[in-house]
């Protein structure tokens, strides 16, 4: 499926394009907004990377992995970055990841992000489970994905290597029928 457009009252899901460069390696290159995630803060060459690899997977046959821009409706500002990479060994299964950046943060618009992955996957491509993971200190992704609807399902212990060591991951999990876009 492409392009993917998909959109709530303040948010907005799209293709993320070459031009989106700046403002993703402004979440992914901040220290604070990269703090929980599984990696280190990427340098504007990573950032021009990932982007690139996004635009080209986008474009494949068949499509596993929606790597999208997550855009304020208002303003048309890009603030957040959304994935869902399909499961190779689970059928009609993905993983599910978000970065918001943090002068988005506080306002509900990780909720907003969530649901607006959780539909897309769902209700566009007919998914049956989308689970995603979670640094163990970060609170505010625990509440998140509480919100949307996904349920705590487990530790996976020392996923991530970060900062020079060894890090757990919670995970969050949720079934197509558990899904309501409003809960």
């Amino acid at each position: 499926m492409h392009p993917v457009t998909r959109s709530s009252t303040r948010l907005g899901l799209r293709e993320l394009a070459l031009t989106d460069v700046e403002a993703v390696h402004a979440i992914y290159g901040d220290p604070v907004a990269t703090q929980h995630l599984s990696f280190e803060p990427r340098n504007r060459e990573q950032v021009e990377e990932i982007v690139a690899r996004s635009v080209v997977a986008a474009a494949e046959t068949p499509r596993t992995e929606y790597a999208l821009a997550v855009v304020e409706q208002e303003r048309g500002e890009l603030i957040g970055f959304g994935r869902l990479a399909l499961d190779p060994h689970q059928q009609r299964g993905a993983t599910m990841g978000f970065a918001l950046h943090p002068q988005a943060w506080g306002r509900g618009y990780g909720v907003e992000t969530v649901r607006l992955l959780l539909g897309f996957g769902f209700n566009d491509l007919g998914l049956h489970r989308i689970w995603g993971a979670r640094a163990p200190l970060n609170v505010a992704s625990e509440r998140t994905m509480a919100a949307a609807g996904m349920v705590e399902e487990g530790v996976i212990r020392e996923h991530v290597m970060k900062g020079g060591g060894w890090r757990d991951s919670v995970v969050h999990g949720i079934l197509d029928r558990e899904f309501f876009p409003h809960s």
